[in-house]
């Protein structure tokens, strides 16, 4: 099955373009934007590069020898990715490149893809924790600094950091190709059912972007990632004796 992607890329822009201007005429939302850019470095960063070091770690050097292997975000950041999650919270990084057939044996190939994908979902729910937990602890110890106005804005960063950070890490689940939540579920399917979807990776693709674009994927998981967003404050809350923030 061929899918012109220039057609949906076209689509897609025409989509960015009305929230552009929707964005430019609010000004609230235009400091929610520059507020967010520190979580969106962080988020797409980290989930990259945890990809690339769980592929070294496995045996597969390819990531290390393409300079993926470093924090650096602008090795990271994939262009149409990045302004996807700026503007509908939902968006990717570069892809990092691995050759399986590299991989150490410990596990078997399609188990070692899984748990490279797994890496860089994981490593966004798991940074959602660490900057929650920082929050609740300004909030606990430093209370006049949170009620001062650069508290206000170090909260509003931080906040906007747990929630990039767990949109991407939740988005990135859904087992639908190119998602890494596809990966991880051929890790645990047989031979042939993950054969079977590898040929027909370009339908899913296609049901996969059908899905984002008439607003079905957001309705189905946006549930999902407010659930684990609270979940998280709820539970780093308690940790410090507060209510949730």
């Amino acid at each position: 099955m061929y899918i012109d992607r220039r057609m949906i890329f076209l689509i897609v822009a025409l989509m960015l373009f009305s929230s552009v201007m929707s964005l430019l005429s609010n000004e609230g939302a235009l400091l929610s934007l520059i507020i967010s850019i520190p979580g969106l470095l962080i988020a797409i960063t980290f989930h990259e590069y945890a990809h690339a070091f769980a592929a070294d770690r496995l045996g597969d050097d390819t990531p290390r020898r393409q300079g993926r292997l470093n924090l650096n975000p602008f090795k990271h950041l994939d262009l149409f990715g990045t302004i996807m999650l700026v503007f509908a919270r939902f968006g990717w990084g570069k892809p990092v490149q691995i050759n399986p057939s590299n991989f150490n044996r410990k596990f078997s190939l399609a188990k070692a893809e899984a748990i490279v994908a797994a890496a860089g979902p994981v490593t966004n729910i798991v940074l959602a924790f660490i900057f929650e937990i920082i929050t609740c602890a300004i909030v606990r110890f430093a209370p006049e600094f949170y009620m001062s106005q650069a508290g206000y804005i170090t909260a509003a960063v931080l906040q906007s950091i747990v929630s990039i950070n767990v949109g991407l890490g939740i988005f990135n689940l859904i087992p639908l190709p190119p998602l890494d939540g596809s990966k991880i579920l051929g890790g645990f399917l047989p031979y042939s059912a993950r054969d079977w979807m590898d040929s027909h990776s370009q339908i899913f693709e296609m049901i996969f972007i059908v899905l984002w674009i008439v607003g079905l994927l957001s309705l189905i998981i946006s549930p999902l990632i407010s659930a684990v967003y609270s979940g998280i404050a709820n539970l780093c809350a308690s940790m410090f004796g507060l209510t949730v923030i």
